[in-house]
Parts: C-alpha cells; structure tokens; sequence
C-alpha cells in the first residue's frame, strides 16, 4: 500500500476511521472525507473536494447515516436524506473517481446485513439504501471490468461502533448476541481486515462480490 492514493469517505470514526488508520500505517496516503470537509450530500462539495486529486488508487465508500424508525415516521425529507447520503454519494464519488483511476485501482463499498436481509431496528430508508449498494456494485462490475478496476462491497453485521450503540440498547445488544453463531458482536478491526484485503493484490481476480462478514447470521 505504500504511497497509494488512498480515499475514504466517512474516515472520521468506526469502521471508517479503522480502515484509514491501517492505510496509514501500511504507507499510504490517505485522504479521510468527514462532515467537516466535504458534505457528501452536496454534488458542488464533492466536486470542490475532488478538484485537489491528479489520481486516485483506492477509494473505500463508507459514509452512512441512520434512523431507528419506522415507516409510519418517517417524512420524504427523511428518506432523501437517508438515501442521498448512503447511496446517491456512492454512485456519485465513484463517477469522479473513475477517471482519475488506472487499472489496478480499486473501489470497496461499505452495504450491511441489513442490506442482504433486514434490520433489527434501523428505518426502511437505511436499509433500502444498504441493499442499493449491492445493485450499484454489481452493475458497476460490469462497467469497470473492461477498466481493469475492481469493485466490491462488504455487508457487515452490527460491529461495536458508535453508531450501533446509539441505536440499540444495552439489553437488545446482548439478547443480538445470542442469536449471533459466533456469540459476540464483531470488533471495528473484524470488518476492516476484509477491506484491505479487498484492496490487496492478492484480491485481483476478485470482482463485483458482495462479501457477508456477520459473524454466521443469516
């Protein structure tokens, strides 16, 4: 990873922050994209951030907001702001992306579990953006192929970040870990080993996979 041009968007914390501090120590030159720089919600922010890079090697697409409601409370403004943040940016970062990337580059989205199956208690509107992630990947497997970039995403199950224990409670943690075959909740460090492997040489021949790091959830 060495003097790779590194992105990742949502790096300020969880599995964001995880995987940018793993890029570093390995030597590459990570640009961390948080709410303090860039509104990813906003085509003129990404295209004003964007503007900085010459060429990019790795983008990792992580940034996520979330809602524990359900359908009956959740407005229209809500649910666009829900998917434009979690599904839209996606779609639009990987646009500018492509032509400052080479072959060889490589693109990890961040779906979930909940994009796979369902959640226990997040909004229809995250999960409709979680299992989007999924079609956006695939479909963008066979554009990029020709390119030479490969695209996955990873859909993690509930991993101890800050956004999972603002979401659920004490009790409802530890009754989800019962039901979990492996008995415990992933560590941040579980779901970023993955993406760098994703991002290795090692992973070149594998394209347009959605891979399931849940713990054995179903």
């Amino acid at each position: 990873m060495k003097n790779k041009i590194v992105i990742v968007v949502g790096g300020s914390k969880g599995i964001g922050l995880g995987v940018a501090e793993e890029f570093r120590k390995r030597g590459a030159q990570v640009y961390s994209i948080s709410k303090s720089n860039c509104d990813i919600s906003s085509i003129e922010d990404i295209d004003k951030y964007f503007n900085q890079f010459k060429k990019i090697d790795i983008l990792i697409n992580n940034a996520a907001i979330n809602y524990c409601k359900t359908i009956e409370n959740i407005s229209i403004n809500e649910w666009r702001k829900v998917v434009d943040t979690n599904l839209t940016s996606y779609f639009y970062i990987i646009k500018r992306c492509i032509p400052l990337m080479k072959k060889g580059s490589k693109i990890v989205n961040i779906s979930s579990i909940a994009g796979r199956s369902k959640s226990l208690v997040s909004g229809v509107h995250y999960t409709s953006s979680k299992a989007g992630i999924i079609g956006l990947t695939r479909q963008l497997a066979q554009e990029l192929g020709p390119k030479g970039i490969n695209i996955n995403c990873i859909c993690p199950s509930q991993t101890l970040t800050p956004m999972l224990k603002s979401s659920m409670t004490k009790k409802q943690l530890n009754n989800l870990e019962k039901n979990i075959p492996l008995r415990r909740i992933a560590q941040v460090s579980e779901i970023v080993k993955p993406i760098l492997f994703l991002c290795s040489d090692d992973a070149s021949y594998i394209h347009g996979v959605c891979l399931d790091v849940n713990g054995g959830q179903l």
